[in-house]
């Protein structure tokens, strides 16, 4: 996995320094404001561990987790 950030430039992102494959799936967090986006090292450990499990397609469908949840 890989973490790097970019800009948008003609409402495209373009990431500097990175040669990304054409296609390439990526996933964006963008700020609001002045707001960040800061993580404990355990807590980074806890998200880049679960995005390696989904990479691996190692998920749990939505409909096996939504079947679990107690019904009113």
């Amino acid at each position: 996995m890989l973490v790097t950030s970019g800009k948008v430039r003609h409402g495209a992102v373009e990431i500097e320094g990175e040669d990304l494959p054409e296609g390439a799936t990526v996933t964006i967090l963008v700020p609001e404001g002045d707001e960040t986006f800061v993580l404990a090292p355990d807590d980074e450990r806890q998200l880049r561990a679960a995005i390696g499990e989904a990479e691996r397609g190692e998920v749990v469908d939505a409909s096996v987790v939504l079947g679990c949840l107690p019904r009113r």
